[in-house]
């Protein structure tokens, strides 16, 4: 009966020394774990640095973009192409501003050389096309990442739990007892890495979601704005043709 209360006596000695702060499990952990937790952490990083440059390039595009369709729409109406094409000059951020003033140049420079065919239409619309994808491609840099991240991260939290369910089993087997002094090492490392891996995966998940929907609503304005574009290169073509004739 003694013996029975002296063991009972060290396990709940043992228990009570378990401590589950973060710097206390950081100092549980074996080599792997941690090596688990710092890759985590930055992917983690990686992927905040994506979210605040994305946010700071898509909030720019959609700023300069608003002040760049009235300025751009009224020199159009006057028929002032180099003023237009310095109102996109002034507006870099602009998504819609690299796209117009690439069909502007292009629309202007079949006009002005002798040296240069016509068709001037269709020159415009492949200028056009071409720049769209190369600003679509700009405005999606990192994006993908996140969805990397996103869809690895909990994995690469659950081999850190594996490891750390082995960590357990061999605190087990040591100390012979399955009491939370033999298991707490390997079980909290199991739990910090699973948290963590969550952590990073989720808002990468959403952030990307977000930014997806962003870019292709990026993706319409542009569209719409180089078909506008190209009505109103047509027309300004036909309009010169009415009056050489």
């Amino acid at each position: 009966m003694l013996f029975n209360m002296q063991m009972l006596a060290m396990m709940l000695l043992q228990e009570a020394s378990v401590s589950f702060d973060p710097l206390s499990m950081w100092n549980q952990m074996t080599w792997l774990g941690k090596a688990v937790v710092l890759a985590l952490f930055f992917m983690s990083a990686w992927s905040i640095g994506v979210m605040i440059d994305r946010l700071l390039v898509f909030n720019a595009a959609r700023k300069q973009s608003r002040l760049f369709a009235p300025a751009v729409a009224g020199a159009l109406r006057e028929g002032k192409l180099d003023e237009a094409i310095k109102i996109a000059d002034r507006y870099k951020k602009s998504h819609l501003a690299k796209v117009v003033v690439a069909g502007l140049q292009e629309f202007r420079a079949h006009q002005d050389s002798a040296d240069i065919p016509g068709e001037e239409i269709e020159a415009s619309k492949r200028a056009l096309d071409r720049s769209e994808a190369i600003v679509h491609a700009e405005l999606k840099r990192g994006i993908s990442s996140l969805a990397t991240i996103g869809s690895t991260a909990p994995f690469v939290g659950l081999f850190g739990t594996v490891v750390g369910i082995i960590n357990a089993f061999k605190g087990i087997a040591v100390e012979k007892s399955a009491g939370l002094g033999a298991v707490a090492a390997g079980i909290s490392e199991a739990l910090v890495t699973t948290a963590v891996g969550l952590f990073v995966a989720v808002p990468a998940v959403w952030m990307y979601n977000y930014f997806t929907n962003k870019l292709e609503a990026f993706d319409v304005e542009m569209g719409n704005s180089s078909s506008e574009l190209i009505d109103y290169f047509l027309k300004r073509t036909q309009r010169l043709a009415r009056k050489g004739a």
